[in-house]
């Protein structure tokens, strides 16, 4: 099942360019998802598993870095194939 995520990260700190762009760069690195993003937030489609399981990864690698941090994250599934 294919699905869209979009996702918005919000650094609760004055340094929160670099966060941001290196959450993009490691979920462009994933070869099995589509990754779109614009100024306002980064769309991620792909099959269920595969999103979630980046999702996890990298919202932890995330947690982990950063003091603070808000993700929102709005889920649309199933897409059209």
């Amino acid at each position: 099942m294919e699905i869209g995520v979009e996702i918005s990260l919000y650094p609760l700190h004055q340094q929160y360019l670099a966060p941001i762009k290196d959450f993009i760069e490691r979920l462009n690195a994933d070869a099995g998802l589509r990754v779109v993003t614009n100024s306002m937030s980064t769309q991620i489609f792909g099959e269920y598993d595969a999103v979630m399981r980046c999702l996890q990864r990298e919202l932890r690698t995330s947690f982990e870095g950063n003091d603070k941090a808000v993700f929102v994250m709005k889920v649309l599934g199933p897409l059209a194939t």
